[in-house]
């Protein structure tokens, strides 16, 4: 089974899942629009969205919501209040999304980072990909796996984002050979299936990829999977053994 051919598959299986979620009401939290890519719209959002990508490291997004919805109540979500709040109040506010001293300080120093040496999101995402992705990952806090969230999802651009979920089912699909391959061995893998694509085709393409993969993984490619009714399962190694 190739890579089109998963993703062609839990589309089928899924349908669009919307990601990322953006506020449009705070009294409602983060919504998802399914089928839609014009998101984010602006630099609230995209900005929005770089918060979140923090926020959920080692967590689940159930209490992110509860972080941002706590941030959005102080209203305290934008780039120039998280620079300016003092730690220990930014630590409290988001304490639902865990190790949030830790958190703090990296949202802080990417907030205090973007301001001092770019002015606006704009100017910063303005530029070529991997140019960004390199400074991203010189900052305090920044993985690959957050890098490349920031880019697809707040800066639109076309990188694929790579996740325990993704390591999981691609090695029991075959596509490679142990689940902790080389973080880029396994992007650029997936990229290259879809380089004769446009820019913007990539973009959308991968930003419904690592979401559809995501749910795959939540319903059926479990830790301990359940194999009943799964749309992979007759290409699964592991279902073969």
């Amino acid at each position: 089974m190739s890579i089109k051919d998963i993703y062609q598959c839990l589309l089928r299986a899924y349908g669009p899942q919307g990601w990322w979620p953006i506020t449009r009401d705070s009294s409602r939290g983060p919504e998802y629009f399914p089928g839609s890519y014009d998101h984010p719209k602006n630099e609230r959002e995209a900005w929005e969205i770089m918060v979140g990508a923090i926020l959920t490291q080692n967590t689940a997004w159930k209490n992110v919501e509860k972080a941002l919805k706590a941030l959005l109540e102080k209203d305290c979500l934008d780039m120039e209040c998280l620079a300016k709040i003092e730690k220990p109040k930014l630590a409290e506010l988001i304490r639902p999304a865990g190790y949030y001293n830790q958190k703090a300080e990296r949202l802080q120093g990417l907030a205090r980072y973007l301001l001092e040496n770019w002015g606006s999101l704009d100017a910063f995402f303005n530029r070529p990909t991997l140019e960004i992705r390199e400074e991203l990952l010189s900052l305090k806090g920044i993985g690959k796996e957050t890098a490349d969230s920031i880019l697809l999802y707040a800066g639109k651009k076309p990188i694929f984002v790579v996740d325990a979920y993704t390591r999981r089912i691609f090695f029991r699909l075959g596509l490679i050979p142990r689940e902790d391959l080389d973080y880029d061995k396994i992007r650029v893998m997936v990229e290259d299936e879809f380089s004769k694509l446009s820019e913007e085709n990539r973009r959308r393409l991968f930003n419904e990829f690592h979401a559809l993969l995501v749910e795959h993984a939540k319903k059926h490619c479990k830790k301990s999977p359940y194999c009943e009714g799964c749309p992979l399962s007759k290409d699964c190694n592991y279902q073969k053994l």
